[in-house]
């Protein structure tokens, strides 16, 4: 039966990836049948990064209350009837109307599920459940391609990952049971889908010790992982002179990275504990960005793989280690605050860059990945530090 919830719990990860790049890959053929400006994609996309922040910072209190099964059926088939809505849509605002329900679905199930995964499963699992994010991230717009490609539009597109999160929907609900049972955990423990005591209210949460040092880490990790993703193609055609085609096939290398480097994670997290696997990630990244400001930009392509190398290990091994830093206890409501703060520097800090790129010079690129990648490194090392450079239960795993 362990082994079953295992898989149903890849599954989930597979389906939290399909929907998150699905937006960016059909715009180009919404915004003129919409009759908006192509910028408008990002008022839809903050809308729904916002309500997955809200639903990321209520996961504790959802999951005391509801458990992971729960939660997470609930969410994929809110996220199932928003991206149905969308294929019908025929307007900007009703769009914008379903973005709600597709955020708030997002934040809650993907809080929970790395609660979970962290708590009863080792840092191996916990990569390769990332690598099947980036599957499903990769998936996405493979669907989308196909649904335009064959003439049945983006409707299309959003109506086949909306029939595959309907299809887990009724997959989770079967499954509930799964996650009620109590058996050996993979980390040897009892399984428990609720946690217990009380939900943490958000002042208690930050007053935690190493808290505020865990969502400086996320909001770095995810400002400097958005701006690769969002600029690193732009910078490729605008600054080191290739070819627009070229270089957004090249942008397509950092995601490949990552996914490629999350598989290979999960075998070197079978040696080293998670504090290890970030200062890797950390060195990758350094090796990634020292390549991107390589004079004449011959190395840049080179750099997109070697950061995406690096970020591959970083978020995974951070959720994983929040039940050893702060206790089985509050492990839920640290990452509900990390995922939040995650969202927040993806919403401000590719747009920031984009500003510095278009007024001062897309040069600064480099620069600015390597200023977020030190101050993670900085407090990545203050969390360790708050929690004594051990974690609770007095072990890296």
């Amino acid at each position: 039966m362990i082994h079953l919830l295992l898989a149903v719990i890849y599954l989930s990860f597979i389906s939290l990836g399909l929907p998150d790049s699905l937006l960016g890959s059909a715009w180009p053929s919404m915004y003129g049948e919409f009759g908006v400006p192509v910028s408008y994609a990002g008022a839809v996309s903050m809308i729904i990064a916002l309500c997955t922040v809200i639903s990321s910072l209520q996961s504790d209190r959802l999951t005391r209350m509801l458990g992971t099964g729960r939660v997470t059926a609930v969410s994929v088939a809110m996220t199932a009837v928003a991206l149905y809505a969308f294929s019908v849509s025929r307007s900007f605002w009703l769009l914008c109307f379903w973005a709600v329900p597709y955020g708030l679905g997002a934040g809650s199930v993907d809080a929970s599920l790395n609660n979970y995964v962290a708590l009863h499963y080792k840092s191996s699992h916990m990569s390769w459940l990332h690598c099947m994010w980036g599957v499903g991230a990769s998936l996405g717009p493979y669907i989308m391609g196909y649904a335009l490609s064959s003439g049945r539009g983006w409707h299309m597109g959003y109506r086949y990952v909306s029939l595959l999160q309907i299809g887990l929907t009724v997959l989770l609900a079967v499954a509930l049971p799964l996650w009620r049972r109590e058996g050996s955990g993979g980390t040897g423990g009892k399984k428990r889908e609720k946690p217990e005591g009380r939900a943490l209210t958000l002042g208690e949460i930050v007053a935690v010790p190493g808290a505020r040092q865990a969502m400086g880490t996320f909001f770095c990790y995810c400002a400097l992982e958005q701006t690769a993703g969002l600029w690193g193609s732009s910078y490729l055609a605008l600054y080191c002179g290739i070819h627009p085609q070229v270089a957004a096939r090249f942008a397509g290398l950092f995601f490949i990275g990552i996914t490629v480097g999350r598989a290979v994670s999960g075998f070197l997290a079978i040696r080293l504990n998670d504090a290890q696997m970030v200062r890797l990630g950390l060195v990758a990244g350094a090796a990634g960005v020292a390549a991107f400001a390589w004079p004449g930009g011959a190395l840049a392509p080179g750099g997109l793989v070697l950061l995406g190398v690096g970020c591959s290990p970083i978020y995974p091994c951070l959720m994983h280690a929040a039940p050893e830093y702060f206790g089985a206890d509050k492990s839920q409501a640290i990452i509900g605050v990390q995922m939040a703060s995650a969202y927040v520097g993806i919403c401000v800090m590719p747009p920031l860059f984009g500003l510095l790129a278009e007024h001062v010079t897309m040069a600064l690129f480099p620069v600015y990945l390597l200023v977020f990648l030190v101050l993670m490194a900085v407090v990545h090392e203050w969390l360790l530090r708050k929690c004594g450079h051990r974690p609770v239960s007095g072990r890296f795993r």
